[in-house]
């Protein structure tokens, strides 16, 4: 498989590995950005922070949301069903390892006035 890089909104995705059992992400955000509002019906993911700071909303719905600050050799796992966003407080690397469903995306609330899938 090639490495492949997507350019976000709010930065870019780097696909290191895709297999049918897991993908791998190197993702890479800018200050000031954040995620879509997100969740997922079957992809579980736990993501390391490399560098930067980030605040990541999680929740059973979009209006119930608790928000934690992590920073640098800070990880947390997002479980399907959690909704979910990532706002980026300093430039942020983030290392992402997931089930294979890349594809798997129920957008809530997106800036970027985004709806198709894609993170």
């Amino acid at each position: 498989m090639a490495i492949t890089t997507v350019t976000k909104p709010w930065g870019k995705e780097i696909l290191i590995a895709h297999t049918d059992r897991y993908a791998l992400k190197d993702i890479q955000m800018k200050a000031g950005t954040r995620s879509s509002l997100q969740s997922h019906v079957r992809k579980h993911e736990t993501i390391l922070v490399v560098s930067g700071r980030i605040a990541v909303e999680t929740g059973p719905n979009p209006t119930d949301l608790a928000s934690r600050t992590y920073g640098p050799d800070e990880s947390y796992t997002v479980e399907p069903g959690t909704v979910h966003r990532v706002t980026v407080l300093e430039d942020a690397r983030l290392i992402e390892a997931s089930t294979p469903e890349l594809d798997d995306l129920i957008r809530h609330a997106d800036d970027f006035g985004r709806t198709s899938s894609g993170a």
